[in-house]
């Protein structure tokens, strides 16, 4: 099953072409911005160097979320659009499963979220402890601690730099974003019916149109 995987929630620009459990081809860039002028050119290069045609595609994934807000939108926007042109099935993936996935024992997919917050989930070999959930630092630190019960921790993520000091011991990794590989595995895993694909959001955007109105809604 041929799978395109692509993701732009966070501050990289990534993408990875899958046969099954094959890797076709795949490549991360960071950056913080430019999203959508590199999706497209990147899927092209990927596409060309592992010599598929876009109608050999079997299913397109995505990652949701949590992340920044037009990010994540960029890469959401770009795969239903292959989806509704080949009508074939588009997955949604969590940002922070992906960012965990591949890695044992205990740990804390963590994103800064600005404003002393943090976006969290949990896991412990791979298997969900907590939903997605956006706390302060301090909240995060003590839920953490919780459910450690003692384990040694692995901080993945932007916001990892923000959990250490409550976490001591812990190890911490801060990639760009998820590996787009762990993205493609997962929607591969999926389990019908099709996780949506929409961003998911758990706060409000900052901006807002005049009158109150989310522009992202």
């Amino acid at each position: 099953m041929a799978l395109l995987a692509v993701d732009t929630c966070l501050d990289a620009c990534s993408a990875a072409l899958l046969d099954g459990e094959a890797v076709l081809a795949a490549r991360s860039e960071p950056m913080p911005r430019g999203h959508q002028e590199r999706l497209a050119p990147m899927v092209a290069e990927l596409m060309a160097e592992a010599g598929l045609a876009f109608d050999q595609l079997d299913r397109v994934a995505a990652t949701v979320g949590p992340g920044s807000f037009t990010g994540l939108r960029v890469g959401l926007a770009f795969a239903k659009g292959i989806s509704q042109a080949l009508s074939i099935p588009l997955i949604g993936v969590g940002s922070l499963p992906a960012l965990a996935a591949g890695r044992p024992g205990f740990v804390c997919a963590a994103i800064d979220a600005r404003r002393g917050q943090i976006y969290l989930q949990a896991f412990r070999d791979g298997a969900a402890l907590m939903a997605p959930d956006a706390l302060a630092v301090e909240t995060a630190g003590a839920r953490l601690a919780e459910l450690a019960d003692g384990e040694a921790a692995l901080l993945v993520g932007s916001g990892a730099p923000l959990l250490a000091p409550v976490m001591p011991g812990a190890a911490v990794e801060i990639p760009p974003g998820p590996d787009p590989v762990a993205v493609g595995r997962l929607a591969l895993s999926a389990r019908d019916p099709a996780p949506p694909a929409r961003p998911l959001y758990l706060r409000t955007p900052d901006a807002k149109l005049p009158g109150g109105i989310d522009p992202f809604a």
